[in-house]
């Protein structure tokens, strides 16, 4: 089963996802041997590639995210079987307790230590869980919520909207691991995957960088600490913005990167959706209009755009 005949739909629902414009990092960064991203998050611009998977590498700090991709990866089928349930409140907010326990049961230890270790109950609860979740906290604090009872999001869609070609929940998960067959995922601090071992060595290298916004920016959305990482996700770009075998897209709000002259930048705006759940307010909504994407002077076509 082959995800590039589908239109990626993720598993669960992500603050600041990049679907949209998936085809205009690909448009910039050309068919590149090897594709490098430290924050994977819900892995659209990955998934939507256009050419065939070269050598690809992504990483995620969040635990339960990254344990998530690695035990789809490897084992769909379990996965799919803890994920499917109905919305039920007296489960969700049982498993919410359960999830945030594992942390002192060595689960996060496992993930950042073992990079074959996944765990399929932990990774089918926790997507089902995110999906009936209102806004944030999710697997982050002992805080009460009301499940969402609209039309579902994510995994709870009601089907045949998972992969929009009537897949079951079984098969949409066998296909997410037909795509990450050769994906290594890493669990960490975003700079392990940015060393030459991991980048230039395997030649020309799309590396895509979706950092968390700056805590002025969106506080309390992240699971977890994003501290000054924005700024030095930029600082690193820009130190490496001259190399020849990197094509890199730096992604964030209008203001929030400074860059240099010679970086071209695509102005984009949002959907509404979860961010409005997780920042219900004006300023979520002015947010959306200040999408931008700063491409490094090595990638292709060179152009100012706006996708407003």
């Amino acid at each position: 089963m082959n995800l590039k005949t589908q239109i990626y739909k993720p598993p669960f629902p992500w603050f600041g996802g990049k679907s949209k414009v998936a085809h205009l990092v690909w448009e910039r960064f050309g068919d590149v041997p090897n594709y490098v991203e430290p924050f994977f998050g819900s892995g659209a611009v990955m998934f939507l590639r256009p050419h065939e998977p070269n050598t690809e590498t992504v990483n995620d700090a969040d635990c339960y995210l990254a344990n998530f991709w690695r035990a789809t990866k490897e084992n769909p089928s379990e996965v799919a079987k803890h994920a499917d349930n109905p919305v039920n409140e007296a489960d969700l907010l049982a498993r919410h307790k359960w999830l945030i326990a594992q942390q002192s049961n060595g689960f996060s230890d496992k993930m950042k230590t073992d990079p074959d270790f996944y765990d399929v109950k932990i990774a089918g609860w926790w997507v089902w869980g995110i999906c009936c979740w209102i806004g944030d906290g999710w697997c982050r604090n002992e805080s009460n919520k009301l499940p969402h009872l609209g039309r579902g999001r994510g995994i709870n869609r009601k089907l045949p909207h998972l992969g929009d070609q009537g897949l079951g929940i079984q098969d949409y998960f066998e296909s997410l691991s037909v795509r990450l067959r050769r994906v290594r995922v890493a669990c960490g601090d975003w700079t392990r995957i940015l060393g030459d071992s991991v980048t230039i060595n395997h030649g020309v290298t799309g590396i895509f960088l979706d950092p968390p916004y700056s805590a002025d920016e969106c506080d309390n959305l992240y699971s977890v600490n994003t501290g000054d990482i924005a700024k030095e996700v930029r600082r690193w770009a820009i130190e490496n913005g001259n190399n020849p075998l990197m094509r890199i897209a730096l992604c964030g709000y209008d203001t929030e990167h400074e860059m240099p002259d010679n970086w071209s930048k695509v102005f984009w705006k949002r959907k509404g959706g979860y961010e409005g759940q997780a920042k219900n307010d004006t300023k979520a909504k002015q947010d959306r209009f200040r999408e931008t994407i700063w491409f490094s002077p090595h990638c292709l076509n060179k152009k100012q755009q706006s996708l407003f």
